[in-house]
């Protein structure tokens, strides 16, 4: 969970603003800027951001592959619970890494696509 919520937080640095700002949304980027003044701050660590999250994603993945075989109880319920959570997390996984993909390419190379 510490995953996606990072990588949310990439989205909300970085994407979020050119996102609006391409659509033509100046107007409620800077009102939104205006009502949540932190999002001025996480565009300007950034770098620290990116670092953290990807931490975050790296730790979570190895965790995943260190128990992509590990037991599951032997009752049947319980098991199918289990392997679903196991699945859900993996999910979460796919999920947050497509977040930190596309926060990545809107901080560092849509600036640079630009210029």
């Amino acid at each position: 969970m510490l995953t996606l919520f990072s990588s949310l937080g990439t989205l909300l640095c970085c994407a979020l603003p050119a996102l609006l700002v391409s659509l033509g949304a100046g107007a409620v980027m800077a009102s939104l800027v205006s009502a949540v003044p932190q999002l001025v701050w996480l565009s300007e660590h950034k770098i620290a951001l990116f670092v953290f999250a990807g931490l975050m994603l790296l730790l979570s993945a190895m965790n995943s592959y260190m128990n992509r075989n590990g037991p599951c109880p032997t009752n049947p319920v319980e098991r199918r619970s289990c392997l679903r959570l196991r699945r859900l997390s993996r999910v979460g996984l796919y999920v947050s890494l497509a977040v930190y993909a596309v926060g990545f390419f809107f901080a560092f190379l849509a600036t640079r696509m630009t210029q």
